[in-house]
């Protein structure tokens, strides 16, 4: 069998999973297990074991893996490439002897996003313990970032909030020169803060209500300022504001672009019709249609609507993605297929 678009054989990788337990772990396995070039090895949390079937009652008579705790040498054994779904100050602790046996590791914590110990350290209170390997590792942005990703062995998944908010602001930031100011208006589902029990995270507590959290504070927003700067060949800074939605999953983002010269509605939607052209999981809506968060539910998809003021110096740019799929899992799993020469779009359509 070969991947007819590549022209390549199709090969089996082994992968495994650490951090299974949480939300995104969950979903990592869930899309791994329905891959048709991967074989699920190895799977391990710290707070969970079991047998998976057991754990999550839907993969009942779909996998026989057992989850234990997490064992550096079953993991070189067993795995080609492992996921890390662990909180954010752990996967540190962990990549430098996977990557010293060889193996291939895409990180979805916020542990190596960050070119910068300092600024890492900054933002989540956490001295880095592997600083060596920051430079080794290639965020991975399949639409910006693809050709670094191909020769990669080592990956730190994006934020959620940075995917969607980078995928959205992109277009501008790589072509304009004269933005003025950036405002980023975030809104999340529940799934976003993680599976650990909180009070403030209890459906009585979120059910009818929106809060914004970390205001002009919240961690991410480093985060999207260094990749559009690099984008933009310029110090960017940006004003982020994160909102919780009374939802399971999704993100939506709505993005205010000042611009000191104008720009037309058609000038700005050619321009992201143009950029994401050839990109599988971007789709820019017609003029006149917006995204929703329902539309990108469960899928690797992030939906961009695009609007310009009638002064044409203000583009509003909204995204939306589901924050488990293109904000984690899904797209560590576009990564896994960039990198072992896979079809782009394999296991995510």
């Amino acid at each position: 069998m070969k991947n007819k678009e590549l022209g390549c054989p199709l090969k089996t990788i082994r992968a495994g999973i650490l951090g299974v337990s949480g939300y995104t772990g969950r979903e990592a396995f869930d899309l791994l297990l329905k891959h048709p070039g991967v074989r699920l090895t190895y799977v391990a949390a710290n707070n969970t074991q079991g047998a998976m079937s057991e754990i999550y009652p839907e993969f009942l008579n779909r996998t026989t893996l057992v989850c234990h705790k997490f064992d550096i040498k079953k993991a070189v054994e067993k795995c080609d490439v492992v996921f890390l779904a662990l909180p954010h100050t752990e996967s540190m602790n962990v990549v430098p002897k996977l990557l010293k046996a060889g193996l291939k590791v895409i990180d979805l914590s916020a542990d190596y996003r960050f070119k910068s110990s300092k600024v890492y350290e900054h933002w989540y209170g956490h001295k880095h313990a592997d600083t060596k390997n920051l430079s080794k590792a290639i965020y991975g942005l399949p639409e910006l970032f693809r050709q670094k990703i191909k020769g990669a062995n080592f990956i730190a998944n994006p934020g959620c909030y940075p995917t969607a908010a980078i995928l959205g602001l992109a277009p501008l930031i790589s072509t304009r020169r004269d933005i003025g100011s950036i405002v980023v208006d975030a809104k999340s589902g529940v799934s976003g803060a993680g599976r650990k029990p909180s009070i403030g995270l209890l459906s009585s507590e979120v059910n009818e209500n929106f809060k914004a959290y970390k205001v002009l504070s919240h961690q991410h927003s480093p985060e999207i300022e260094q990749y559009l700067s690099q984008l933009a060949g310029r110090a960017t800074r940006i004003h982020f504001v994160a909102h919780l939605l009374p939802i399971t999953r999704g993100i939506l983002n709505t993005m205010y672009v000042h611009l000191k010269e104008g720009i037309t509605m058609n000038q700005a939607h050619s321009l992201y019709k143009k950029f994401y052209k050839t990109e599988p999981f971007v789709r820019v809506y017609p003029l006149g249609s917006q995204p929703e968060t329902k539309r990108v539910a469960k899928t690797n998809f992030c939906d961009i609507g695009v609007v310009v003021s009638s002064d044409k110096k203000m583009v509003v740019v909204t995204s939306a993605i589901d924050n488990l799929v293109k904000g984690a899992a899904g797209q560590a799993l576009q990564n896994m297929n960039i990198m072992y020469g896979f079809n782009e779009i394999e296991g995510l359509l």
